[in-house]
């Protein structure tokens, strides 16, 4: 994994302000636009574990683009459907015991909340481990399916756990990098969220390229 270069790649395309650019205006398309910009990262991944020598897509393919970002959004709905579940349980538990008025029963169901949130966050933790995988998987076959053959999705992690927890990371300093746009107000944020997007792209296909290079994970078919 080469953490530095997810970072620097997207200056040495000569058209990168333009595809940044062009990334950063679709953001603010409530929705839709997100969904645009999803299929262009997912497109970048798939470029990044090809070895493209200018892995950053171009935009020239806006229906393609618009397919593969609702195909991110179903992926990424689907495996945070148990932590959708659990927290609905968590917040029916809060408001079952404010209904209630019971001090003892408040606090019994508070601790049980409590337990619900500790099992968030231990989901969440193997979320942002195993969706990288999910996402590698889905660009490099080109098939929503391949991101529900969970044991192979699950395989890549195991083949190469360290490579996700650098993915990890990874997107927290992008998390950082995306908010710093706002020392530079609200063109700061779209520009630095859409640049956060294009290193995440890297950090997935890297970890996928890692992964399916260990012995006991084969290679996708192209």
């Amino acid at each position: 994994m080469d953490f530095g270069k997810a970072f620097s790649y997207p200056f040495q395309d000569p058209d990168w302000i333009k595809k940044i650019g062009i990334a950063a205006l679709l953001s603010l398309i409530p929705i839709v636009g997100w969904i645009f910009v999803a299929g262009w990262m997912l497109e970048t991944v798939r470029r990044v574990i090809q070895r493209e020598p200018q892995p950053l897509a171009e935009w020239n393919n806006f229906g393609g683009y618009l397919g593969k970002g609702f195909k991110v959004f179903v992926v990424g709905l689907v495996y945070s459907i148990p932590a959708i579940i659990v927290s609905a349980c968590q917040q029916g538990l809060i408001y079952f015991g404010a209904d209630q008025g019971d001090d003892t029963l408040m606090t019994a169901l508070t601790v049980v909340g409590i337990c619900f949130g500790c099992i968030l966050f231990v989901y969440y933790l193997l979320l942002a481990l195993v969706l990288p995988a999910a996402y590698g998987r889905m660009a490099a076959e080109d098939q929503m399916g391949a991101a529900f053959k969970f044991g192979q999705v699950f395989g890549l992690v195991r083949a190469a756990p360290m490579a996700y927890v650098i993915v990890l990371l990874g997107g927290l300093v992008t998390s950082i990098v995306a908010s710093l746009g706002l020392i530079l107000c609200f063109i700061g944020v779209i520009l630095t969220a859409a640049y956060a997007m294009a290193v995440n792209a890297h950090f997935y296909g890297q970890a996928y390229n890692v992964a399916t290079a260990a012995k006991d994970v084969q290679p996708a078919t192209y």
